[in-house]
């Protein structure tokens, strides 16, 4: 769960501290995703391109 902490009634500053939380954790991306459905396969194809993605930026990194 993302909290924000709300100072001096400073409700701008928690509400785009928020919003780049929640953009980090990937709340938007799947958000998005839930909107419509999602075939089967559709589902696997972009599984595995994640995983991909995933994998060579660990290896950039790594080397």
């Amino acid at each position: 769960m993302v909290q924000v902490l709300v100072r001096f009634n400073n409700v701008d500053q928690a509400l785009k501290a928020l919003k780049k939380k929640m953009q980090r954790e990937g709340i938007f991306r799947v958000m998005k995703m839930k909107r419509s459905h999602e075939k089967p396969s559709e589902a696997k194809v972009r599984k595995a391109a994640e995983s991909a993605r995933r994998k060579n930026k660990l290896d950039r990194n790594r080397y």
